[in-house]
């Protein structure tokens, strides 16, 4: 029996808006366009085969070709990928602009779109660490699969999100990859030799960089050790620096591309850690805190 105080739920504008915002996968919304059509038999056959065809081969793939499951998860797999193929296309959301892209490049086409999508994104760094076992073969092919199952699975009676997840994982990886970028150009440049240990902690360079850029002496640190530390926090306690000059020293130095990474960090670090430095808390807390949250693997710890 219906619950007679849910009777204006739809009403509810968080309601409506969900309803607004929620849409089945784009092969869908193209396929109920299709079904719309007059004379639609030989382009639903083709479609159909085409379908069958990418399904049984992502099941060989990437699932079981044995099983019902299998090859159900291999179809919403199917399904996620060409409406990610549609939807990095650049044509309007709308069944009818969907459905004659799909026709006039096949489900083959569009599905390989699709996966190209995918196998980009995992080029691009999941995080700001580097290392070399983001090389190894397998874990590239793992990566693959993860990302594939994540964004793509979708079920055609559902709601999908699959292109937003992809548009923010997207947006995550560049800033990573402008991340790794600029802390490969401050170890190049590091002021006592090039860094050129494989292993990469993006973040923790570029945390050094700015935190001794307050210095002000010309210096571009990109490697550290934890004498150095404790002489920066003795000195700049001794005679408190023009942080603002020494940031804007350093920013002249650096390639506009990496400005605002290098902001982004300065904003971060002006009312935590360089407030931290400057105060009267004790040196061993500080490089600590550094050592823990902020330099981390790309400070050398001279003793403890």
């Amino acid at each position: 029996m219906r619950d007679p105080h849910r009777q204006h739920v739809s009403e509810d504008p968080a309601m409506q808006l969900a309803h607004l915002t929620t849409r089945p996968p784009h092969l869908v919304q193209a396929l109920a366009a299709l079904a719309k059509r007059a004379d639609n038999q030989a382009a639903a056959r083709t479609l159909i085969d085409e379908l069958s065809g990418i399904t049984v081969l992502v099941a060989r793939k990437f699932t079981n070709e044995r099983t019902a499951d299998g090859l159900l998860d291999a179809l919403h797999l199917t399904v996620g990928c060409i409406s990610l193929g549609i939807s990095q296309a650049n044509i309007p959301e709308d069944g009818d602009a969907q459905l004659s892209f799909l026709l006039h490049h096949g489900a083959e086409y569009v599905f390989q779109m699709g996966f190209r999508h995918i196998k980009e994104l995992s080029g691009l760094p999941y995080t700001a660490f580097v290392s070399d076992f983001d090389s190894d073969p397998y874990i590239q092919q793992r990566d693959i699969k993860v990302l594939f199952a994540e964004i793509c699975r979708a079920d055609p009676a559902a709601a999908w999100q699959g292109d937003d997840i992809y548009r923010r994982e997207l947006q995550d990886r560049q800033h990573n990859q402008h991340v790794v970028a600029c802390a490969k150009w401050l170890r190049q440049k590091n002021f006592s030799g090039p860094v050129k240990d494989p292993d990469l902690d993006a973040n923790a360079v570029i945390a050094i960089a700015v935190i001794f850029a307050i210095a002000a002496d010309g210096r571009i640190v990109a490697r550290v050790g934890q004498k150095e530390i404790e002489n920066l926090i003795q000195r700049v306690r001794a005679a408190p620096p023009d942080i603002e000059a020494g940031w804007n020293a350093l920013l002249k130095k650096v390639p506009s591309q990496y400005h605002p990474i290098l902001r982004e960090y300065m904003n971060q670090y002006r009312d935590t850690i360089i407030k931290k430095i400057l105060s009267k808390t004790r040196i061993k807390t500080v490089i600590t805190e550094l050592q823990n949250f902020y330099a981390c693997s790309e400070l050398e710890v001279d003793y403890d």
